[in-house]
């Protein structure tokens, strides 16, 4: 969080109660010293000639003589002086106590950061600091929260993982068993077996890449190796890899980009952001669908569009790139990911300087993929 850059004003109120305090006491000071003045020249001046007459057993002339040269003249500006200081010296001390006074306060406000959800409540004229505190409180907050129901979707993501491995491990022993334990099972039971089997261990087979997955979720430590890399020739091949999950799901891919179209980035992550899109179309998209690969360019960036039949409710079309989220809460075990593939698409095309955003109507749901074009990106450096 970028801090806040204060200005006079926000100190304004502050600056004006310890003005007006210290200008109180100054005025104060200076009125004591002017009847203190005035008291030695007047009433208190005759005062002490009446007391220097009986300690000193003198006439009033005298008395008067003596006030003048030894009180009066030499000592009364000392005395003054010693006011003056002694006022300072208080208007200094009052001013360091309403410092300390305001400072415990804000000690006290910070104290409360990490005490429960109330409110932080400062002096008035501390506003300014109450307010950021309290900004500081909620954002710690809410990174708290974000941090536990993250760290909750990971667990349950464990639990739900764990669960689902068991389930087809299980199949899988149980049916090779029986294959092994009866020897008098039919051709037809037999390649039955075989086959229920199979398709167990393709399950677990994906849940255990789905543990990989996890484990891997780190890009922001990793470094980019960045090449030129031919959009066309890397849709092709993405194509020709998926095509056992093509043919299984009856769906196909339809290439429609310019061979001269390049990208400049991380052909192994770019390639695995790509891969996580078309396997999210082949797993979610409609039946018998085709699955459409376009791109275009503007100016600045390049622009690649992966199109399949299928619906997603709009007020979903934001929280289908976060970490652990899956549209069906209900979670096929059969088809159901971690939730984590278009989150990490998402995250290699940020790290690239691109974005994605997800558009779904009439039937169609398009994942529209932004970035820098390969002729505004530097030239890779050559030995």
């Amino acid at each position: 969080m970028k801090g806040k850059t204060y200005n006079r004003r926000d100190f304004a109120k502050l600056r004006r109660i310890l003005f007006l305090r210290a200008s109180a006491l100054t005025a104060l000071a200076t009125v004591f010293i002017w009847m203190l003045r005035a008291l030695v020249q007047g009433k208190m001046a005759n005062w002490l000639v009446f007391w220097i007459q009986r300690i000193f057993s003198l006439d009033r002339a005298a008395a008067i003589l003596f006030y003048r040269e030894h009180i009066r003249s030499p000592n009364l500006d000392y005395l003054i002086g010693v006011a003056i200081l002694i006022f300072t010296l208080l208007l200094f001390w009052i001013q360091l106590n309403a410092f300390q006074h305001y400072f415990s306060q804000i000690v006290r406000g910070i104290d409360q950061i990490l005490e429960g959800e109330a409110p932080i409540t400062l002096p008035a004229e501390l506003q300014f600091v109450e307010q950021k505190l309290n900004q500081t409180k909620q954002t710690l907050l809410l990174r708290e929260q974000e941090v536990r129901q993250k760290e909750q979707q990971k667990n349950d993501l464990i639990v739900y993982l764990a669960h689902d491995i068991r389930t087809p491990l299980t199949s899988v022993v149980g049916y090779l068993s029986l294959l092994d334990e009866n020897a008098a099972l039919s051709d037809t039971q037999k390649q039955r077996y075989i086959h229920i089997a199979k398709e167990k261990a393709n399950r677990l087979e994906r849940l255990v890449s789905e543990f990989f997955e996890l484990s891997r979720y780190h890009f922001q430590a990793v470094p980019l190796n960045k090449t030129h890399i031919n959009l066309c020739y890397m849709a092709v091949q993405l194509s020709d890899e998926l095509y056992p999950q093509l043919a299984a799901a009856r769906k196909s891919i339809k290439i429609e980009i310019a061979e001269h179209i390049d990208l400049y980035g991380d052909a192994d992550k770019l390639a695995r952001a790509f891969n996580n899109l078309l396997k999210n179309a082949i797993t979610y998209g409609a039946e018998r669908d085709t699955i459409r690969i376009s791109a275009s360019e503007t100016p600045n960036e390049t622009i690649i569009a992966f199109e399949n039949g299928g619906t997603i409710p709009q007020e979903e079309l934001n929280a289908i790139f976060e970490k652990f989220y899956r549209l069906n809460p209900a979670r096929s075990s059969e088809t159901g990911g971690s939730g984590l593939g278009l989150a990490i698409a998402k995250d290699i095309i940020t790290l690239h300087g691109g974005s994605i955003h997800a558009a779904s109507a009439h039937g169609r749901i398009i994942f529209t993929v932004f970035l820098p074009r390969a002729s505004v990106c530097p030239e890779p450096e050559t030995a």
